[in-house]
């Protein structure tokens, strides 16, 4: 089959997160499967028009929000000619509208790891919040209600069912390397770590904050954030010499540092699911976690981590963080748990879970072609 992905971003692009990590392990793995995946997204400084990655072809054009008037002429002129079997719509905020222009014949799925929801409180400012969370996303959603679409938690499904979406199907998410065999050794001081983005929705500022009142109960503490963003220079500014930054880090990097650390921490707002929980977990590190959605899916509250059920308090996070630090056995009952929990998930099981959602739509089992 022949498979085209709209989405804003593609793996190499600087800004890119976890819905682009899903949608390569995914489809790299289906090329591998006798597929043809073509991938349309925006461009970035020093990018490439058009390239193969992974046996995928993408094409870019249009900045990040062009990318989506670039994404109806591509189609118009050169992708319509080409007979895709399914298109995928990825939406990550706003979706391309494809219901709109794909020609008869073609079949769409829709793509959709998480709503944006308190995303456009922390990241966008008055009056486009109100306009996003009151009014846009929900109404912009309502058109696909009819489209299949894939997600990658509990959380996310319930979240489209409620706003009167038909069909829905979870593939889970997946983690790049193989689950360690036993409980590695950890640092010798108590280490916790943040891994992810540096930005506003991630709520990087809470993790600092309840680390100051850590360490004045544990003063042998210390925290390594890891990852890069706009907020960094921000976060230096307000932590201590007991905080260490890494900033973006390679793949062996960050398995030793989340093999190290007692616990990862990860405050966000919400996510799809959180591919750092159970990348922590792979290592035998357990995650403290505020309870929202897509975390409390990835985390088994009191079995490989702990949610917090005080969503934003610090001091709430905090103790969370001192109960486990303090608690040899409850660390080491949540460490096992996790690294159990992590094998059971892996990028070619979600891949081939992924391939029969795309051959029940293109055989017309789920819906009929556009228009």
């Amino acid at each position: 089959m022949k498979i085209l992905i709209f989405n804003w971003r593609d793996i190499k692009n600087p800004e890119h997160g976890g819905a682009e990590i899903f949608t390569h392990e995914i489809f790299k793995r289906i090329t591998k499967m006798g597929h043809e995946v073509t991938i349309f997204s925006s461009e970035f400084k020093g990018c490439k028009k058009e390239e193969f990655i992974d046996s995928i072809r993408i094409i870019r054009a249009g900045g990040r929000y062009s990318v989506y008037i670039k994404a109806r002429k591509y189609y118009n002129n050169f992708f319509s000619k080409e007979s895709y079997d399914v298109i995928i719509d990825e939406i990550n905020t706003l979706p391309f509208f494809t219901p709109s222009f794909v020609k008869k014949g073609e079949y769409i799925i829709a793509l959709i790891h998480q709503l944006a929801r308190e995303y456009w409180f922390y990241e966008t400012f008055f009056p486009i919040n109100f306009i996003g969370y009151y009014i846009l996303e929900n109404s912009i959603l309502k058109k696909y209600v009819e489209i299949p679409t894939v997600t990658v938690s509990n959380s996310t499904k319930n979240d489209l069912l409620n706003l009167g979406f038909k069909n829905v199907f979870i593939v889970s998410e997946g983690i790049s390397f193989h689950p360690l065999r036993k409980i590695p050794d950890k640092s010798e001081k108590p280490t916790i770590i943040y891994l992810g983005r540096l930005k506003r929705a991630k709520r990087v500022e809470h993790v600092i904050k309840a680390f100051n009142i850590v360490e004045k109960k544990i003063p042998k503490a210390k925290l390594w954030i890891v990852g890069s963003g706009y907020l960094r220079t921000h976060l230096e500014k307000i932590s201590n010499k007991k905080v260490t930054f890494f900033g973006h880090v390679n793949e062996k990097k960050k398995i030793d540092l989340l093999s190290k650390a007692w616990i990862l921490i990860n405050p966000s707002i919400r996510e799809g699911w959180g591919i750092n929980v159970i990348e922590a977990n792979a290592c035998g590190t357990p995650c403290i976690a505020y309870d929202v959605p897509g975390l409390r899916d990835s985390i088994v509250d009191g079995k490989t981590g702990l949610l917090v059920k005080e969503n934003g308090s610090v001091e709430a996070l905090a103790n969370a963080i001192i109960k486990v630090l303090e608690d040899e056995k409850l660390r080491n009952k949540l460490s096992t748990n996790a690294l159990r929990w992590a094998r059971r998930f892996s990028w070619d099981k979600s891949a081939r879970e992924f391939e029969k959602i795309i051959k029940m739509v293109s055989k017309g089992n789920i819906q009929k072609p556009f228009p």
